[in-house]
């Protein structure tokens, strides 16, 4: 059984939370901070126990047929949820107290999070108390594997780095989420076939695998795929995820092709932000000169891909020295060297929503302008977009000089530079670092799962 504790996103996101099928919905108590509404709990319906390590000898003591006493069966999952009911509470208070934790590495601070006491707390919660178990079933390249390479490589990335990060456990019973290691990139180049659209095959893939583990595990069952995830950066997955019913709408789905007009849930989903890495590492993508030095007020290059840019081409196009738009750039311009040229950069939505474009717009110092309909932002429960990015809706393609040079000077400075702060958490680190791209989509991870209780339909042996 599941209960849900409402979705983490501020209230400029917020959705209703799907029904579990055997759960029932709990009314939340909102927690209000100046820069609104962080996280809901229902911490005052339900006190998280005092220490998680007293959970154990809280259990009630119950004879068995043989007149023998034991504990429940289930006492493992008790004191997993008891330990996240002790956590919602921490963070409940963090967010209502103005103090500062002592962290060596990095102090979240400043307008660009919603909350940065909770955000902090709650990182350092994950850290503490956080496991991830991965289902050691199915063989590379489908499973536990996938390409490093690529526009689409980011996907290779953290699969590689969830398979052996400090996170996982080998214990399923200790266990707060189960990682399915499916590669959706990889049934794109294995199984799918050149010129057939039929989905049932590669659907199939990902069905076949959660009946597996359905079958061999307890754990899917138990909350009929809540506390799983899965992680993929090609555009097809929202629909290979379909194939499973409850994979689709249960389970927490770390996609690139965060698109809300596509059954993105934001409240149980998690945005994958698209990290292109043309030498596979990070090495020349950072930095860029400061606000002064940038001449060029928005440039853009790239194909025409879906509508959006299509329209952006035809109405930008060789129109305007200042907006520097291109399809294909000449040779004898850098693909890299225009965003540090640049205010802004355009980060238009493509056939799908995802684009390297805003990464790569944080990394050179060139302020992100949003193109794009339906996209969940990436880390949005956490932080503020509106400070160091730009929405442009796209009715309002024909305006858009317009609209950027309406921003004074002095806010585009505070965008720039909130920006350079920001880039920490998109960044990719082999091995990870603390509070990189990594560790911010676990902690993503972390925080749905916080928003739900789990309790097993057999509660004794």
């Amino acid at each position: 059984m599941v209960m849900e504790y409402g979705d983490v996103q501020r209230s400029p996101f917020a959705a209703t939370a799907p029904r579990h099928p055997r759960g029932r919905e709990i009314n939340p108590d909102w927690d209000e901070t100046p820069s609104g509404q962080y996280y809901r709990s229902s911490a005052a319906a339900h006190p998280p126990p005092g220490r998680t390590e007293a959970v154990e000898e809280q259990q009630p003591i119950l004879e068995n047929e043989e007149g023998k006493t034991g504990r429940k069966k289930y006492r493992n999952l008790e004191q997993l949820e008891a330990g996240l009911a002790h956590s919602r509470s921490t963070i409940r208070e963090a967010q209502q107290k103005n103090e500062t934790l002592d962290d060596p590495d990095y102090v979240p601070n400043g307008p660009i999070y919603w909350n940065p006491n909770a955000f902090h707390r709650s990182y350092l919660e994950m850290e503490k108390k956080f496991k991830i178990y991965v289902y050691e079933d199915g063989e590379p390249p489908i499973f536990h594997y996938s390409s490093m390479q690529g526009i689409l490589g980011i996907e290779g990335i953290l699969i590689n780095h969830i398979e052996i990060c400090k996170f996982r456990t080998k214990n399923p019973e200790k266990a707060h989420v189960y990682f399915l290691p499916i590669s959706v990139l990889s049934i794109s180049h294995y199984v799918y076939v050149i010129h057939n659209r039929a989905w049932t095959p590669l659907q199939n893939v990902a069905a076949d695998y959660v009946n597996h583990i359905a079958g061999k595990y307890p754990y899917w069952n138990r909350s009929l795929g809540y506390d799983h995830f899965m992680l993929a950066c090609h555009d097809w997955a929202p629909t290979i995820s379909h194939g499973v019913p409850y994979l689709f709408k249960n389970s927490i789905r770390v996609l690139c092709n965060a698109n809300t007009s596509e059954g993105f849930n934001i409240s149980k989903d998690v945005s994958l932000p698209e990290i292109y890495l043309p030498q596979g590492n990070m090495d020349g993508l950072i930095g860029g000169p400061p606000p002064s030095e940038r001449s060029i007020l928005v440039f853009y290059s790239g194909g025409i891909h879906g509508y959006i840019r299509e329209m952006l081409m035809k109405e930008w196009k060789n129109k305007d020295p200042d907006i520097q738009i291109h399809e294909y750039l000449p040779k004898s311009m850098s693909y890299y060297d225009m965003f540090r040229k640049s205010k802004y950069c355009i980060c238009p939505s493509g056939w799908e929503v995802a684009s390297p474009r805003m990464v790569e717009g944080l990394y050179t110092g060139c302020v992100p302008v949003l193109l794009k309909d339906h996209y969940a932002k990436p880390f949005s429960d956490v932080l503020d977009w509106s400070t160091f990015s730009v929405d442009v809706s796209v009715k309002d393609i024909p305006n858009l000089k317009k609209i950027l040079t309406a921003i004074p000077q002095e806010q585009y400075i505070k965008m720039q530079r909130a920006g350079i702060l920001v880039r920490r958490h998109f960044e990719v680190n082999i091995p990870p670092k603390r509070y990189d791209v990594f560790h911010m989509i676990l902690h993503s991870v972390w925080l749905r799962r916080l928003n739900i209780q789990i309790h097993d339909t057999k509660k004794y042996e």
